[in-house]
């Protein structure tokens, strides 16, 4: 059911892998903040698999199918897709166990009882959260709905100002909130995300203790 995943303008030297075993992580931010960008990153860098909930509804929605159409009426109000739709697509994606050194959760949870769900069904590692001020993710959604597909940008249906605007309302009220419970739990990493792509990735490699992540080479434009 899940997408291929989308090809990326970062280039990756030798493919590392962690320490541990069954490393799972999740990534938190802000429409813009680079959280799908970050999550491929480590997946290439890492062997984690990359798990992004956006893309997979987008690929329903590329498809047509009925979850697809469901999706697409809410994402272009500006809103948010319900607890159970999520959870269930979240539960279908990661009971497949193709994970062989963990999986970077790319989109999830957003809500409280998305997390009240993963902490009863996962044992999660670390929740990175990338912190990115309104205003720049403004300026880079708006820049992405520019640019478009062409550039290397993807547009979404939601890449307008009202969608944004509802969108960054419900992150601040539903999903901000939950910071402070990862952080209650030890598995808050804060990463300022108006840092460059190579600069987020070493501050978040860095942080996982994983390796390369003090290393000027670990990242290199494309």
């Amino acid at each position: 059911m899940a997408p291929a995943l989308a090809s990326t303008t970062i280039a990756i030297w030798a493919t590392a892998r962690p320490v541990g075993l069954m490393n799972k992580y999740i990534m938190i931010g802000p429409q813009g903040s680079g959280k799908g960008t970050q999550a491929q990153l480590l997946s290439k860098r890492y062997g984690f698999v990359h798990i992004s909930i956006g893309q997979i509804f987008r690929w329903h929605v590329a498809n047509h199918t009925k979850l697809g159409s469901r999706v697409m009426r809410i994402t272009e109000q500006g809103n948010l897709v319900s607890d159970e739709i999520v959870e269930e697509v979240v539960r279908d994606r990661l009971e497949m166990h193709d994970w062989r050194y963990g999986f970077v959760l790319d989109g999830f949870p957003r809500t409280a009882a998305q997390a009240a769900y993963l902490f009863e069904n996962w044992n999660l590692d670390r929740a990175i959260y990338l912190d990115l001020d309104d205003s720049l993710v403004s300026d880079r959604v708006m820049k992405r709905a520019r640019q478009g597909e062409g550039s290397g940008f993807t547009k979404r249906a939601d890449d307008n100002p009202a969608a944004l605007r509802r969108r960054l309302s419900q992150y601040h009220m539903k999903t901000q909130p939950l910071l402070s419970e990862f952080a209650e739990r030890g598995m808050l990493l804060r990463v300022d995300a108006s840092l460059s792509i190579e600069e987020v990735f070493r501050k978040i490699a860095k942080g996982l203790h994983l390796a390369g992540g003090n290393e000027n080479s670990a990242v290199l434009p494309a």
